[in-house]
């Protein structure tokens, strides 16, 4: 007997110790209550508390915690849009008092003052002005619960509008307009470009019909200081100033006879106006190669003569 009231003892006794300690984790507090008040509150770590006396009456963790919430509400251009708005929040270390004996359900009073303050600053806005303003709007959440939970012993660490949803139809609407606006931009560009393009072009073509120009001016040029120097050798030789034209226009006759006979599939078609016209031609023509014969015949003379004087 006296062995089994040890065993008692002891077992008693361990379950005593056992209720009287108790650890509290990182980052948390606990909130003891002697007989259904308020005893103490312990921090991270080991710690002691009177059996049946003493309860844990509850823990509150003092880590940033996040709550999203999801308002729908109206703007004022008459678009109703869903926001997602992120709290992020902790348990004040000085004010866990607060924050678990004024408050049952924080997560419940934070819902209810975000609700409050997206529903009275949204409608202010047009849905343009909501997606450029998100910023405005979580300050203006972060303001309003700042005040209202700093006095439960929640501090507001930052507020976030993480997603704006407007309706469906809203959104392929926006999307169309947008699409627009791209293939206009789009447009702007390709009017810009082919402008540029047939500019450039006008450009060059006026380049090459300069330089083409200039070509022809020069070709002229030599052609005529040509015609000069050969008027002048046959000048030296003895033939006037008639003949050697004439026997100029006859070898340029010549050499376009020539270069169109070269051609493989060139055809020359002289269709004159009337007969009177075609027998003008043709003895025009008979009379320049006769002229030519004679010019040719005059300058050989000349030339037999002057080398028979040598």
């Amino acid at each position: 007997m006296e062995f089994i009231f040890n065993l008692l003892f002891v077992f008693v006794a361990f379950i005593f110790i056992a209720s009287a300690v108790f650890i509290v984790k990182q980052q948390s507090a606990a909130i003891v209550e002697r007989f259904g008040r308020f005893q103490s509150i312990r921090q991270s770590g080991l710690q002691l508390r009177i059996p049946i006396v003493d309860r844990i009456a509850g823990r509150l963790s003092l880590k940033i915690q996040q709550l999203d919430v999801i308002v729908e509400t109206k703007t004022k251009d008459d678009v109703f849009v869903k926001l997602k708005v992120s709290v992020q929040y902790m348990v004040i270390k000085e004010k866990v008092y607060d924050a678990f004996y004024k408050l049952d359900y924080p997560h419940d009073q934070i819902t209810s003052y975000v609700f409050d303050v997206v529903r009275a600053e949204v409608p202010k806005m047009r849905l343009d002005d909501v997606f450029e303003r998100k910023d405005d709007i979580a300050i203006a959440v972060k303001s309003e619960l700042n005040d209202a939970m700093i006095n439960y012993g929640y501090d507001i660490i930052k507020t976030l509008v993480t997603d704006i949803d407007p309706d469906l139809q809203v959104k392929e609407a926006m999307n169309r307009i947008n699409a627009s606006e791209r293939e206009k931009i789009a447009a702007q560009y390709e009017g810009d470009a082919a402008r540029i393009l047939i500019v450039e072009k006008a450009k060059a073509e006026a380049e090459s019909k300069r330089l083409q120009g200039q070509g022809i001016a020069d070709q002229r040029r030599e052609i005529a200081r040509g015609l000069e120097e050969s008027v002048e050798v046959l000048n030296k030789v003895g033939i006037n100033s008639q003949e050697a034209s004439a026997l100029i226009v006859v070898t340029q006759h010549y050499d376009t006879l020539q270069s169109i006979g070269e051609e493989t599939n060139s055809n020359l078609i002289l269709l004159p106006n009337s007969p009177q016209a075609g027998s003008d031609m043709l003895n025009n023509m008979v009379a320049s190669f006769t002229a030519s014969n004679q010019i040719g015949e005059a300058m050989k003379a000349s030339r037999e003569k002057k080398e028979g004087k040598e």
